[in-house]
């Protein structure tokens, strides 16, 4: 266990975009971002994208903003818009959430993936772009992923990125009038170096073929390590 006398508060996650060879990840200022995000992420033909959420679906542009407006003024929700790198279409949106920088400690949450986003290297480049923000700018020990345990998806993409799995609040929620029980993964900062190394030899060029498909996993990458 690491030696804490001297530990000192982290800052909060910095507001500056980010950029990777996909995509750019900028803060999402609400309510005007949703005029951007809603024809990705809202509307009946994204409803599903919301399923498992607190928030969402949502029928208008303005119910969005508001709805965000909310969340990040109480929640303390810190939201960044994804773009694509080369032509800035609005790709969707995350938040770190549960930040607690006394602890060195955030969630990541909220994850909307646009259609277009889903089961791309953009969509993982995104993950990797707001992990090494809390640890390698920021020096955070611990980074949350939490989800509805219903949620078979989005336990997949936990442990693929390098969450760890630690259990199941059983009852944690009322949401959207049903029971959540919910799924806590995290990546610690002494695990954080082999995850790094992974995401960045699984993004290079060199594991992608001629018709872009990967060589290597992302598993496989770490597990390797």
């Amino acid at each position: 266990m690491s030696e804490l006398s001297s530990w000192k508060r982290c800052e909060k996650p910095g507001l500056k975009p980010m950029t990777g060879r996909f995509v750019t990840v900028e803060p999402a200022d609400f309510p005007s971002a949703s005029e951007s995000l809603f024809p990705v992420l809202g509307g009946p033909e994204n409803a599903e994208l919301w399923t498992y959420m607190p928030i969402g679906p949502f029928t208008s542009a303005h119910q969005f903003g508001e709805v965000m407006m909310r969340a990040c003024a109480e929640g303390g929700w810190i939201t960044y818009l994804f773009r694509n790198a080369a032509t800035a279409e609005p790709l969707g949106m995350a938040s770190y959430m549960r930040i607690r920088p006394e602890h060195g400690s955030a969630e990541v949450g909220c994850v909307a993936f646009s259609k277009k986003l889903q089961r791309t290297s953009a969509a993982t480049e995104t993950m990797y772009l707001m992990a090494r923000h809390l640890f390698d700018d920021l020096g955070y020990r611990r980074y949350e992923w939490k989800c509805n345990d219903a949620n078979d998806a989005s336990k997949r993409a936990a442990l693929r990125l390098g969450f760890v799995f630690e259990g199941v609040f059983r009852q944690d929620m009322v949401m959207k009038g049903g029971n959540r029980d919910t799924a806590w993964y995290s990546i610690i900062d002494s695990e954080w170096p082999k995850c790094r190394t992974a995401f960045e030899a699984w993004l290079a060029p060199e594991n992608f073929d001629g018709t872009g498909a990967q060589k290597q996993s992302l598993v496989a990458i770490r597990d390797a390590l």
